[in-house]
Parts: structure tokens; sequence; C-alpha cells
């Protein structure tokens, strides 16, 4: 799995590490002159705004870098390597899942950041020291916040499913059928409305939303975040272990 986790992440990173390494650059330096306190302010709202296209421009390659990585699993020639290898199609998956979430998150991560300390330079180091002295005072912001994390990871983690799920049935069971396309973006918006209405289980911990079809629960109180998380990790296992399955089957390349 190790040699897995490294080709999907080399595959993934081409795109992607070049615009990382100019945002990162680029911020590095617009934080460094933003600290010497004698920019103006007109430089400062430059700064933030240019901070926020990178934020848009680190997404867009983001997408780009996983549709690299997924072509890598079902698109000739790649795909021939990537399906003969000889182990276990769900250490295969797992790494191809892992290296998109830990490149996508962990870059998307930096790249806000970086975009909070330019809007901290701008707005000055009082309101940053106010921010810091908050959450000292208020540990719950500070676990608060952890749990958001946490939750978006396992929501990230789901989206990932629900879409190697989809394109692994229209390489599979769907590829023979007239609309393969079709079907797999109705099996998409099927997956999408379950997991809508698998919430209806925390209703006890959660206020619940109605958006038109779908569903949307708020968590009460702390408590209630770990029964979402599991809840959701739960739905991405599920999903991966049917994906791991249709791997196992014949896929169309």
């Amino acid at each position: 799995m190790k040699n897995q986790f490294k080709y999907a992440f080399l595959s993934g990173l081409y795109v992607r590490g070049q615009v990382f390494a100019v945002i990162f650059v680029m911020n590095t330096v617009f934080i460094m002159l933003g600290s010497l306190g004698s920019i103006p302010f007109a430089a400062h709202i430059t700064f933030v705004s240019l901070g926020g296209m990178a934020i848009a421009v680190m997404l867009a390659a983001n997408i780009a870098g996983d549709v690299f990585i997924i072509r890598r699993m079902f698109s000739a020639p790649e795909a021939y390597l990537y399906a003969l290898t000889p182990v276990p199609r769900r250490k295969t998956l797992l790494a191809s899942v892992t290296a998109m979430t830990v490149m996508d998150l962990l870059t998307m991560v930096i790249v806000v950041v970086f975009q909070v300390f330019l809007s901290f330079n701008m707005i000055g180091n009082g309101i940053y020291q106010t921010f810091w002295d908050n959450v000292y005072a208020d540990t719950s912001l500070f676990i608060y916040a952890l749990w958001f994390i946490l939750m978006l990871i396992a929501a990230y983690l789901l989206l990932i499913m629900i879409i190697l799920f989809c394109v692994t049935a229209k390489k599979s069971i769907f590829f023979n059928l007239p609309a393969s396309g079709l079907l797999a973006f109705l099996l998409a918006c099927g997956c999408f409305y379950a997991v809508s209405l698998l919430q209806l289980v925390l209703i006890p911990v959660s206020e619940v939303r109605r958006f038109g079809l779908f569903i949307l629960i708020t968590p009460f109180s702390e408590a209630a975040f770990p029964l979402v998380i599991l809840l959701t990790l739960l739905e991405a296992f599920v999903l991966f272990a049917f994906t791991s399955k249709l791997l196992e089957r014949r896929i169309n390349l």
C-alpha cells in the first residue's frame, strides 16, 4: 500500500504541486512585507485580494489533481498498471483516497491560514491579539473548531467515496447500458439523498432543517459532534466496501 500511495500521490502532485509552490512563495512574501508595518493600506488590500484569489486557484488545482488520480484508476494506459497491481483492490483504493484527501485538505488549510494572517496584517495586531486572548479565555471555541475540522475531514472522505463509487459503477455495472453517464449521475444524486435521509437518526441530538428534498442537521451540543462524525465515517466506509467489491469485478478501461 505504501508504494500505491506514493504512485497516487505523485500522479496528483504535478499540477497541484506547482500551483501550491507559487501560492506559498507569493503569500510568504506578502506576509513578510505586511509585517514591516510601513506598507500602504492599498497594498494590504491588494495582498488580501490576491490571497483570496489564490484560494480559488488552489481549489481548482486540487480538483485537477484529483482528476489525474481518478484517471490513473479508470483510464488507459495508466489504469492497466493499476488494475494489474498484485494487491487487493481495497488497498489500492485506500491509497488513492488517502492521497487525495491528504493533498486536498493540507493545501487548502495552508492557503486559508495564509489568508487569515494577511487579513490580520491589514487590520492590525490589536485585533490579532484580541482574537487569541478570546481563544485562550474560552477554550470551548478551540474545541468547537476542532470538532468542525474533524467533521470537515469526515465529510470530505464521504464526498470522495461517493464520486469514486459512481465512477466505478459507470465503468462496471453501467458500462454496457445506454446513457451510462446519466445513470452514474442519477446514482450520485441517490447517494446524496440517502446520506441526507440517514441524518434523521440524529434527530434526538440535532436540529433538522429541510432544503427541498434534502435534509440538513445542526448539532445541539458538543456531545452531538462525535455522533455526526461517526455516522459520516460509517457512510464513507460502506461506500468504500461497495467500491472495493466493484473494483474486484471486471472494470472496462
